[in-house]
């Protein structure tokens, strides 16, 4: 089976084109690939990436604990990684933001005063953080998004692009040939199992 090609890769490509864009919040339940998603998106449409992950260095919260300004936040991140952080090639993800609530508020300052930076940030179950710390949300400052498991059709595309190539071409109200729809309720079933 051929690597899987996930959709959400051409929606993060349209946000980072977009010239109006806000640092990103990619949600999603866990290990449904967010932090793949964006370290793919970072090697493939950025010059560098910079990834902190606030559960493995924990240091990096007292940094957004001490200022909510940008620009000291992106020196204060240059010196962790050793990088150079540019705004017009480089991504910057910020990875568990749950377990950082001062990172996830600096985001509205990000939004407003170093637009031209690109932010995006993955964290789990952020709707429960915030019930349970009281946390405030960066409302209207944020772009969304949201990774849902692998669907049927990317599973199919790598795994026999001859049925996905039928699949696609499958209009709502035709009548599907039985021998193509046996194939793909065996693809379905195997994809079932796989998960």
């Amino acid at each position: 089976m051929a690597e899987i090609q996930r959709d959400i890769l051409d929606k993060l490509k349209a946000w980072k084109e977009n010239p109006r864009r806000k640092p990103l919040v990619l949600q999603g339940a866990r290990q449904v690939g967010k932090s793949w998603a964006l370290k793919k998106f970072g090697r493939e449409s950025f010059e560098d990436m910079v990834y902190i992950n606030f559960d493995t260095i924990p240091a990096m919260k007292e940094d957004f604990k001490r200022t909510k300004e940008p620009l000291k936040l992106i020196k204060s991140m240059e010196l962790m990684t050793g990088k150079n952080i540019s705004p017009t090639s480089t991504l910057i993800v910020l990875d568990e933001i749950q377990e950082c609530n001062e990172a996830l508020n600096s985001l509205k300052y990000f939004c407003e005063d170093a637009p031209e930076y690109a932010v995006a940030c993955a964290g789990s179950l952020l709707g429960v953080a915030l019930n349970r710390t009281g946390a405030s949300f960066p409302v209207g400052k944020v772009d969304f998004m949201t990774l849902y498991p692998v669907s049927f059709a990317e599973y199919l595309r790598a795994a026999d692009a001859q049925l996905y190539h039928s699949y696609q071409m499958i209009d709502e109200v035709m009548a599907v040939p039985e021998v193509l729809h046996q194939q793909l309720i065996d693809a379905y079933k195997l994809y079932l199992v796989l998960g």
